[in-house]
């Protein structure tokens, strides 16, 4: 008697699933994961995948850590969720505490979200709402021309792809933008700000510290950015880094913000914090914002929050993934990925495909050389995906730009197999041009 195939978790997830940043009619089955462990992502065809880019950059630790696991199961033994409003709990305490003692001295409150684009609409909002509490009311934003800080409308209109933004253009808020101010354009970012800070009075100044993500990982001094923050805050424009992507070590330092000098006053944190386990993020800011805030008026009140807000099984987790930062063997690992892409750089710099090699901390970025530009739909990134799929490494270039973000877990000879990965690939398509 034949029994009907049973069918596969990826033929499932065809019929049902509507997937992120995906156009489904030309997507073909996706891969279906059945576990994972540190780099390591097993399929439920029994192949294996080297994560090269933590998972949408979450993953710090690697995948199905067991101390991570461990701390999470423990925590749901004792408090699952509580409402954040008029009650709190000593995991979200506790977490407070010790993020404090790693960001900027200037940070003074933390206000728990569950993810990047919420954290950034916090940011946004404590910003303008806190000019309007003290009756001086300012509306201007800027932003840099090729930010990306999320898809909620505030965080839409703060960024600088139009192709994300397409048919929300007319219900997104007005933002003056400037030029990244990466390598020969330092110079007019710097003009440019100057001239809407005389013009306008502007509320807040947000930015990507010295790596900009989704944009295309372009990357630029912290000198200069200094110097941008400087100006903002000799005007009393507030500061809005958005340490989403970079935060907890992906830069070489804790933030992406100890370089600076000059210190944002709102931070956003997400992705890492958790160590990639479960939806959690944080914005902070300075006691002068806060205490904007702090009022018997209600109509001062900040006025936002989540179901999950502060949910202890987050904090557990992030409170875990901090012990396994605060370990020197960490460290020791962001330093040895970061000295073995500077190794690979040059090797890969003087290919005639390579426009350019870009490295700050674990991130490593290759621009590659097309008829099209710099292009997050460059044709050549089909290409090169399904190279990189094929050679079972998961990367996902942004574009033409190929950039590896791994977790702090993996290994040489897994790094070696990614660097040996994307020279095939762009001599594959060099050679086929």
């Amino acid at each position: 008697m034949n029994k009907t195939k049973e069918k596969s978790i990826a033929a499932i997830d065809q019929e049902i699933i509507w997937h992120p940043y995906t156009q489904m009619k030309t997507a073909g089955l996706p891969i279906a994961v059945k576990s994972a462990k540190d780099a390591v992502l097993f399929t439920e065809d029994g192949e294996e995948f080297i994560d090269a880019i933590s998972s949408w950059w979450v993953t710090l630790h690697g995948h199905s850590n067991p101390y991570l696991a461990q701390k999470i199961f423990e925590q749901l033994q004792t408090l699952d969720h509580v409402i954040f409003a008029g009650f709190t709990h000593p995991a979200a305490v506790t977490l407070g505490q010790r993020l404090l003692t790693h960001l900027p001295s200037n940070q003074s409150r933390l206000f728990f979200t569950d993810n990047g684009s919420t954290a950034i609409e916090v940011g946004l909002k404590m910003a303008i709402q806190y000019f309007q509490n003290i009756g001086k009311p300012r509306g201007k934003i800027v932003a840099l021309e090729d930010a990306y800080h999320g898809d909620t409308f505030g965080a839409m209109s703060v960024g600088g792809s139009q192709f994300f933004q397409g048919p929300f253009g007319d219900y997104l808020f007005s933002v003056s933008t400037i030029p990244t101010p990466v390598k020969g354009r330092e110079e007019e970012a710097v003009n440019a700000l100057k001239k809407i800070l005389e013009e306008e009075e502007v509320a807040v100044f947000i930015f990507e510290p010295l790596v900009q993500g989704a944009g295309g990982m372009q990357m630029y001094s912290p000198e200069v950015l200094d110097q941008l923050i400087g100006m903002c805050q000799e005007k009393g424009v507030l500061c809005l880094a958005d340490e989403v992507m970079t935060g907890f070590g992906r830069t070489g330092k804790f933030f992406a913000s100890d370089y600076l000098e000059n210190q944002p006053d709102i931070l956003a944190f997400s992705k890492g914090l958790t160590g990639g386990t479960l939806p959690m993020a944080i914005t902070s800011c300075t006691d002068e914002i806060f205490q904007a805030f702090y009022s018997t008026d209600k109509t001062k009140t900040l006025y936002h929050g989540h179901s999950y807000t502060g949910n202890p099984v987050g904090c557990a987790a992030a409170l875990a993934s901090l012990d396994l930062l605060e370990e020197t063997e960490t460290w020791d690992k962001i330093a040895n990925i970061a000295r073995l892409h500077e190794a690979f750089s040059p090797k890969i710099a003087d290919h005639p495909m390579v426009k350019e090699v870009r490295q700050r901390g674990t991130i490593l970025a290759i621009e590659l050389q097309t008829s099209e530009g710099s292009s997050y739909f460059s044709g050549i990134r089909d290409q090169l995906n399904s190279f990189f799929i094929k050679e079972n490494v998961l990367l996902r270039p942004l574009g033409n730009i190929v950039y590896i973000l791994p977790p702090y877990c993996i290994t040489e000879e897994q790094l070696d197999r990614v660097y040996e990965v994307i020279e095939l690939a762009i001599q594959e398509i060099y050679e086929t041009a």
